[in-house]
């Protein structure tokens, strides 16, 4: 036995810092951007309902499986199915699809990141048209048009995806709202968007040149990244202090000043009000399991890497509740922050709150710093308005990124182990050049492409395989073993039923679902060519080819018949157990 020859592994310096790392991977901005809207599209308060539903159902049997699965092990996705080696590859996939979507997630850093610079000036410059990127047809914001052509169709953003991967249409008549487009042109906070930070091409044929202002910004990002994982979860540990606690007190400040607006609660009415005859669809039931689902984060492996840094008997049941908890009444809670400030909008644009309702991008991005505009001091409310965003943002990319180090370093411990501030380094610049087409004209196409198709399926699978896994292959009666050896109690029958039926079935339901609806990006009224089609399917399979690959070879590997391979390979590697070495040889 050489365990004396492996290397230290790095723990949490506390257990709070292990639970505000949870949160901050959790909590990012889609729950401030799309639950809101989702929530207002399906029923308004009574979507809460199926929402909290799921949350428990799914959303905590899941977290708190991975959770488990991680702390017992200690050690990166990469290596945790040696629990089944059959499965080896969910692993691999599930560090392939952090490492991509960290590429992608950091351009939203940038684009932030831009507008926090900009709001420095001393007048915001998506404040009023005028300026060198503008057009002719530009006009302020909030400008009334009393005439019936304040409508005109499309959307101003196109039919986007959000960062879950899964279709958004910003407005709920397929209409947009005077507030943002009609057919005399574009408001400044969205040329401001489309001319000055994207300054787009014509379409994903047409990627143009790497912009200078983009391309700084993404290195600033990665920066960040780097710095806060420079020492792994001893620098994170105190960052996530910050980058986790810091978006509540904004959010809250952003409340209790968007409440003194005039039409705020009117917004705030609008997002409460139960529509309980909405609760029939199965698509809003179906849609409320795939916002816990991705919301939460399982199968990115960051919940498997960020708990494999736990003491052994640290109790990881509590903490799972609270992470789940949090993200769930952040969603909620985020709501009230933004209709406030749509009800304002609203009013000042003389539509209905459902006029103005929309989720994504668009909304941190166009509407709300267009709303900000209309503020006392509006510098200083973009300022803060940038660095929530920011916050929000960088904790999930901290989940995502430290998944890929971790793993390269466990794949090489007695190389790397030593050389993480090497290792980290590499990667993030690797990361950078590779996110580079993005910040050229065309990169916004790139972005939704990826977006749209990386994680639109494979999550769900891998998460389905990782339920049979635990609950039918590996066993949960030794599973709860695993986790009485480590808390000194095993998980309730309540937790077991969901592992083995009722979370993997509601898993599969919602990939039927999602795979029902698909439909091909768009962007305004540019469609992609089929090229780009074939791109994105090819995107959204690389994350799944380890599974099959890992199969074959670890049936190539083993002896004996078919069968008996088959056998061999369902049961644990002689290497599987505990990180703790008191109870390996037991």
């Amino acid at each position: 036995d050489d365990d004396g020859d492996e290397p230290e592994r790095d723990q949490w310096i506390r257990k709070l810092d292990f639970v505000l790392s949870l949160i901050g991977y959790s909590v990012g901005v889609g729950n401030l951007w799309r639950f809101p809207y989702i929530c207002l599209r399906n029923g308004g308060g009574a979507f809460l309902i199926p929402f909290f539903f799921f949350l428990l159902l799914c959303g905590i049997p899941l977290f708190y499986l991975e959770v488990c699965l991680g702390q017992f092990s200690g050690t990166s996705p990469l290596f945790v199915f040696k629990l089944c080696p059959l499965f080896k590859g969910i692993g691999y996939g599930m560090v392939i699809v952090s490492g991509i979507v960290t590429i992608y997630f950091n351009c939203i850093m940038t684009w932030v990141l831009y507008y926090l610079i900009n709001s420095f000036g001393e007048e915001l410059p998506w404040q009023r048209c005028g300026h060198w990127w503008n057009t002719a047809t530009c006009r302020d914001n909030f400008a009334h048009i009393e005439n019936s052509s304040v409508y005109g169709n499309g959307t101003f953003y196109g039919n986007y995806s959000d960062i879950y991967g899964n279709a958004t249409d910003f407005y709920l008549n397929n209409t947009t709202p005077n507030l943002f487009l009609n057919q005399t042109g574009k408001t400044a906070s969205e040329e401001f968007w489309q001319y000055n930070v994207l300054r787009k091409s014509e379409g994903f044929e047409n990627l143009g040149s790497i912009q200078t202002h983009n391309a700084l910004c993404l290195l600033a990002a990665w920066v960040v990244v780097f710095l806060c994982l420079i020492k792994g979860v001893k620098s994170l540990g105190y960052v996530v202090y910050v980058t986790a606690l810091l978006p509540y007190f904004l959010l809250t400040l952003f409340l209790i000043r968007g409440c003194m607006l005039p039409g705020a609660l009117d917004g705030i009415k609008f997002y409460i009000t139960p529509d309980f005859s909405k609760l029939k669809s199965i698509s809003v039931w179906t849609e409320a399991c795939l916002q816990v689902f991705f919301s939460l984060g399982p199968a990115w492996g960051g919940l498997i890497t960020m708990s494999s840094f736990n003491k052994f008997n640290h109790n990881c049941f509590r903490d799972a509740v609270i992470a789940t908890m949090a993200d769930g009444l952040t969603c909620f809670y985020g709501g009230f922050v933004i209709f406030a400030v749509l009800g304002f909008m609203a009013k000042e644009a003389g539509v209905g709150v459902t006029e103005v309702a929309i989720g994504g991008p668009g909304l941190a991005l166009v509407a709300y710093p267009a709303a900000i505009t209309k503020l006392p001091i509006p510098q200083f409310w973009a300022v803060l308005f940038f660095l929530m965003l920011i916050t929000l943002g960088l904790d999930s990319q901290f989940g995502m990124f430290e998944s890929l180090v971790s793993g390269v370093i466990d794949a090489f411990p007695k190389q790397l182990s030593k050389r993480r501030m090497w290792v980290t380094a590499g990667l993030a610049s690797m990361c950078y050049l590779l996110g580079l087409p993005i910040t050229a004209n065309g990169g916004i196409y790139v972005f939704q492409l990826m977006d749209w198709f990386v994680a639109a399926f494979c999550l769900l699978i891998m998460c389905i395989i990782e339920c049979l896994i635990i609950g039918w292959i590996y066993g949960v009666e030794r599973f709860s073993k695993d986790i009485e050896l480590m808390m000194g109690r095993k998980p309730g029958i309540v937790i077991k039923t969901c592992w083995c039926f009722i979370t993997p079935a509601l898993l599969l339901v919602c990939l039927g679902s999602t795979i029902y609806n698909l439909k091909m990006p768009t962007y305004d009224d540019y469609v992609y060519p089929d090229s780009a089609k074939v791109l994105g399917f090819i995107l959204s399979i690389i994350p799944i080819i380890p599974i099959p690959v890992f199969m074959v070879y670890e049936l190539y590997k083993a002896n004996g018949s078919l069968l008996q391979r088959f056998k061999q390979t369902l049961r644990p590697a002689s290497d599987w157990g505990p990180s703790c070495k008191e109870y390996r040889h037991e």
